[in-house]
C-alpha cells in the first residue's frame, strides 16, 4: 500500500495491544521452520507465491528494478498456468509502463510584478519551486486569482464570481474537516484541485502555506529539506512526463512571507486572508490579485521501465462479454531501505502486497476450474509503481488493453491476514451498487461488513482502485476488518511491520487459513459482479459518480 502517515493513537496504545510482536529475534533455523511448515494444499498454494515474491532474492520488488521484472515474469507465468489470455503488449502478458523519475533541477525563480514594480521572491524563504515533467524548461507569466481552498462541490464554490481563464490560481491546501472522510481526502489532493482549476481555464496553480495544521497542510520550513526530492510519473510519447492535469502544472509553494508579497496591494490584504484561514473550513471571497506572477523552473527527467501484468478471461455471455470486471493488486514494494536492528535492509513486502497478488493468482485458478464460466469478461491486473504514487494503475486506466468497457474494479492491497477475520472493510461500498454485492458475498461465508479501522487515513483515495474511480468506474477495495482480534492485529502490523524489513514470512504471523478465506470472499464478489444481469452503477447523486460522470450517478 502507498505510504500512509501512521495515526498518533497507535503510539499511545498499551503494550498488550502488540503482544504478537513481542517474539524475540529468531535463529535462521527457527525462521525456516515457520516458513516451511506443512499446510493444506490450498493454503500451501497461496503461501508458495508469497514465498517467492517476498523472498530476499527479489529485494523488495521496487518498480524499475531487475528484481521487479523477475516478479512480473513470475506472475505472467502463473496467469498462463491459470489459462488466462495475455493482454499486454505484442501478445504478451506484460504492458510496458514508461516510468519517468523527475525532480527540480534548480531553484527556479518567481517574480511578482505589480503597481509597486517588480519584486523578486527568495528561494527557501518566499517559495519552493515545483517540478514540471511535462515541460522540463518552463516559463510562465500570467495574472493570479486567489480561490480559497480551490474547491468546487459539496455545496462549496471557491471560484464564485471570478474568471480564472488564462490565469494562475492560488489556493490553500487541504479541505474543511466538515467534509465526509473520502470526499475530504479527494478535495485535499492537489491533483483534484488542479482538475477543478482546469475546468475554469487556469494555466497553472500555486499552493499557499496554510496558517493552520491539518489534512494536507505542512509548513514550508518542513518541506524545504526535500524540495528537490525525486518523484515518479509515467512518460508521454515525446519523452516528457505525464502530470495529473496536462496543461495545468504545479508551479510551487509560497510561504506566508511569499504570499504577503503576492497579495501586496490586493483589495483584501494578506493579513485578513491569513487570519480567516486560521478557522477550519473558512469561506473566502475569490479575488483577482494585482499584477502578474512570472515563474521559471527546470526539471530533470530520468526514464525508467517497468511493467503491468495483465491476464484476460473472456466472458461466456455474448451480450455481456464486452463488459470487463478488473481485479487488481500492486506487485511492487519499496525495495531496499534503512537497516533495522537485525541489520536487514530488504523490505520484502509479504503482506504489502505479495499476499494481494497471490490472492489474485489463486482467484484466477478458481475461475479456470469453475464448471460455469463468468458471463462478463474478467481482467486480472498486477500493477507496478503503486508505492510511487499509484502510477501503474494510472497508466493502465489511461491506456487500457481490454476489448470492451471496464464496468467495475475490485482491488486487493495489503490484506492483513494475521488473524481469523470476522468481518471485512469495503472501501467504496457505499458509493455504488457494488456495496450490496459485496455484502451478499461476505454473508455467504459468515463475514459481515464493518467500518473503516483507520479513520483519518483516507485509504479510499490511496490505492489503485482510485484511478478507476476517476474514470467513472464503480470500484471497491477490500480489507479484513477489525472485529474480534482484528483491531490489535491491524494496529500491530501498521506500527511494527508496515513498510519495514519485518514484513516477511517467518516474522509477520501470517494466518494462511484466513488467506484462503480472503481469496474465497473475493472470488464470490467477482463472480457476483461478473454474472449479474445489471452492470454495476453508481448510486444516484453519489459525489464521486457525479464528479467523474459515472453511470447511474446523474
Amino acid at each position: 500500500m502507498r505510504r500512509l502517515s501512521v495515526p498518533l493513537f497507535l503510539a499511545m496504545l498499551p503494550a498488550a495491544a502488540f503482544a504478537q510482536d513481542a517474539t524475540p529475534a529468531q535463529t535462521p533455523a527457527q525462521k525456516n521452520a515457520i516458513i516451511n511448515a506443512e499446510l493444506p494444499a490450498d493454503q500451501a498454494a497461496l503461501k508458495s507465491h508469497v514465498m517467492f515474491l517476498a523472498s530476499d532474492a527479489l529485494k523488495g520488488r521496487e518498480a524499475g528494478s531487475p528484481e521487479y521484472d523477475i516478479a512480473a515474469q513470475y506472475v505472467a507465468a502463473q496467469f498462463y498456468a491459470a489459462g488466462l489470455k495475455p493482454m499486454g503488449d505484442e501478445g504478451s502478458y506484460l504492458q510496458k509502463v514508461p516510468l519517468v523519475s523527475y525532480k527540480a533541477a534548480d531553484q527556479g525563480s518567481m517574480l511578482v510584478t505589480g503597481k509597486r514594480g517588480p519584486v523578486t521572491l527568495t528561494f527557501g524563504e518566499d517559495y519552493l519551486p515545483g517540478a514540471n515533467p511535462e515541460s522540463p524548461t518552463f516559463n510562465l507569466t500570467a495574472p493570479v486569482v486567489f480561490v480559497g481552498y480551490g474547491i468546487e462541490g459539496l455545496g462549496r464554490n471557491d471560484y464564485k464570481g471570478i474568471n480564472a481563464k488564462g490565469k494562475i490560481v492560488a489556493f490553500f491546501p487541504g479541505a474543511p474537516s466538515s467534509f465526509p472522510e473520502e470526499e475530504g481526502a479527494h478535495f485535499s489532493s492537489a491533483a483534484s484541485k488542479a482538475e477543478i482549476a482546469a475546468r475554469h481555464g487556469a494555466v497553472g496553480y500555486i499552493q499557499l502555506e496554510s496558517t493552520r495544521t491539518g489534512r494536507g497542510s505542512y509548513p514550508v520550513a518542513m518541506m524545504r529539506a526535500s524540495w528537490d526530492r525525486p518523484r515518479v510519473t509515467w512518460g508521454n510519447p515525446n519523452g516528457t512526463g505525464h502530470i495529473a492535469v496536462p496543461g495545468v502544472p504545479s508551479l510551487g509553494i509560497l510561504s506566508k512571507a511569499g504570499a504577503a508579497k503576492l497579495f501586496a496591494g490586493a483589495r483584501t490584504p494578506w493579513t485578513t486572508i491569513a487570519k480567516q484561514a486560521e478557522k477550519d473550513g473558512a469561506v473566502f471571497k475569490a479575488i483577482d490579485l494585482p499584477g502578474k506572477l512570472t515563474v521559471t523552473s527546470k526539471t530533470a527527467l530520468t526514464p525508467m521501465t517497468s511493467y503491468n501484468v495483465a491476464g484476460y478471461l473472456p466472458g461466456s455471455d455474448p451480450k455481456l462479454a464486452g463488459e470487463v470486471v478488473v481485479l487488481s493488486g500492486h506487485l511492487d514494494h519499496v525495495g531496499v531501505g534503512k537497516a533495522n536492528a537485525q541489520g536487514d535492509t530488504i523490505y520484502n513486502g509479504a503482506l504489502d502486497d505479495a499476499v494481494g497478488i497471490a490472492s489474485l493468482i489463486e482467484e484466477a485458478k478458481r475461475f479456470k476450474n469453475a464448471e460455469t464460466k463468468p458471463r462478463r469478461s474478467i481482467l486480472f491486473l498486477a500493477v507496478t509503481a503503486e508505492e510511487k504514487g499509484l502510477i501503474g494503475s494510472d497508466y493502465y486506466a489511461n491506456h487500457p488493453t481490454v476489448p470492451g468497457t471496464i464496468v467495475a474494479n475490485v482491488n486487493l492491497d495489503m490484506p492483513i491476514i494475521t488473524y481469523k477475520f470476522q468481518d471485512v472493510v469495503v472501501y467504496g461500498a457505499q458509493h455504488s451498487t457494488l456495496g450490496p454485492i459485496v455484502e451478499k458475498a461476505g454473508a455467504a461465508i459468515g463475514v459481515t461488513l464493518s467500518e473503516d479501522p483507520l479513520p483519518g487515513e483516507s485509504i479510499f483515495t490511496r490505492s489503485d482502485h482510485y484511478n478507476f474511480v476517476k474514470k467513472g468506474v464503480p470500484s471497491v477495495f477490500l480489507w479484513p476488518g477489525a472485529g474480534g482480534p482484528g483491531r490489535a492485529a491491524i494496529d500491530d502490523f501498521m506500527k511494527n511491520h508496515y513498510h519495514q524489513a519485518s514484513d516477511q514470512i517467518g516474522i509477520v504471523p501470517i494466518n494462511w487459513e484466513s488467506g484462503v478465506r480472503f481469496v474465497d470472499v473475493n472470488y464470490r464478489i467477482a463472480r457476483e459482479i461478473a454474472d449479474g444481469d445489471q452492470r454495476p452503477m453508481w448510486n444516484k447523486g453519489d459525489f464521486f459518480g457525479t464528479f467523474y460522470n459515472g453511470p447511474g450517478a446523474k
